[in-house]
């Protein structure tokens, strides 16, 4: 089955909290998307033209200061609805990973290897810090509960993603213990 194009969804659903511009949109993706989904500045302009066309969005623009144009984007009735039914659609199948951490651990055969414990230090200190950012972000964004109800899904996606982290140190911390002296 073909991969759907999740890219426009994502920006339908974005749209749908208010009007954006390219530019609102990258960095969204930069930040708080990028938290668990990536997509590139050149993956989003042609897929706002793409959508325009279809007539899923309008642009308008809109001047800023006394120069500065800005071109926003509107979510239209029929973006609306192509939003409302991919939102009910069933999950497609979880894509393969690529952790470079597993593959590297996977091809190490001995526990004695040096490059094991020196893999463990530096997959602690990548999630030790994936940690605190994501912490961060949730005092930052969500210290107050009337904020996590506003936001309900982006709420529990961040907490998900601490849990996650959490998980995940405390395996490696476990398996790290195991290792020779």
């Amino acid at each position: 089955m073909a991969q759907k194009n999740v890219l426009k969804y994502v920006v339908l659903g974005l749209l749908s909290h208010g009007d954006l511009t390219g530019y609102d949109i990258k960095k969204l993706f930069e930040g708080e998307l990028g938290d668990f989904w990536y997509s590139n500045h050149s993956q989003i302009y042609p897929e706002l033209k793409k959508m325009e066309d279809s007539g899923l969005i309008a642009s308008h623009a809109d001047t800023v200061g006394q120069k500065m144009t800005k071109t926003y984007y509107k979510i239209l009735p029929q973006g609306e609805q192509e939003l409302s039914a991919w939102l009910s659609e069933p999950l497609n199948a979880l894509p393969p990973t690529r952790d470079e951490f597993s593959m590297k651990l996977y091809l190490l055969n001995d526990a004695r290897n040096p490059l094991v414990k020196e893999l463990f230090a530096q997959e602690i200190a990548r999630h030790e810090e994936k940690r605190q950012y994501l912490e961060s972000r949730w005092e930052a964004l969500f210290a107050w509960e009337a904020e996590q109800a506003k936001h309900y899904g982006h709420s529990l996606i961040l907490r998900q993603a601490i849990n996650r982290e959490k998980q995940r140190l405390q395996w490696l911390r476990e398996e790290q213990a195991k290792l020779p002296k």
